[in-house]
């Protein structure tokens, strides 16, 4: 026998009978948990020098080759949008603006690597899937498998949340893209 929680849940418009809301939820934690990680290691190379990465100065010069001024101080504004955005996605915590500090990072990965074709190994599909993923979950929110269930504001995700921290990503990174040399 079902419970009230999941009768309402299966009466939502776009949930089919016998689709398990659950579902839904397990499948966007994995992918969370997957990305997240994913860009959270690489904020952690760019700021720490961690698995093989070339921490802050390392970074700052790639950023300075690549024309960005200050390229220490962009490589750790990158490093902590990737840890602090992947570690958000994670955990489900403020699930639009981690997947907008995501997006944000992978529009400027994808403005330096552009012209090196689609495949590996100086292709840009990697950061094209990351960025369509932070993209995807700044859109459909987190699941209910996450902290911002507990949040009043972002408890029930709304449309409206993921398309302004898009939009936000892809204004301020090209804000960024026009400071670059």
């Amino acid at each position: 026998m079902a419970s009230a929680l999941t009768r309402s849940l299966d009466s939502r418009p776009g949930v089919t009978e016998g689709t398990s809301p659950h579902a839904y939820d397990v499948g966007l934690l994995i992918i969370r948990v997957a990305l997240g990680l994913t860009v959270a290691a690489h904020g952690a190379q760019k700021l720490f020098g961690w698995f093989g990465g070339g921490g802050l100065k390392g970074t700052g010069q790639f950023f300075t080759m690549s024309g960005y001024p200050s390229g220490e101080t962009m490589a750790a504004i990158a490093g902590l949008s990737e840890v602090l955005g992947g570690l958000g996605l994670v955990l489900g915590l403020l699930t639009p603006l981690a997947g907008a500090a995501v997006l944000g990072t992978m529009i400027n990965a994808l403005a330096v690597k552009w012209g090196g074709g689609f495949f590996a190994p100086q292709g840009i599909e990697y950061e094209v899937l990351l960025a369509a993923g932070a993209a995807g979950l700044a859109l459909t929110g987190p699941g209910r498998i996450a902290i911002d269930r507990f949040l009043p504001g972002l408890r029930a995700h709304r449309l409206a949340y993921g398309a302004a921290a898009v939009a936000l990503a892809v204004v301020l990174a090209g804000l960024v893209l026009l400071i670059r040399n």
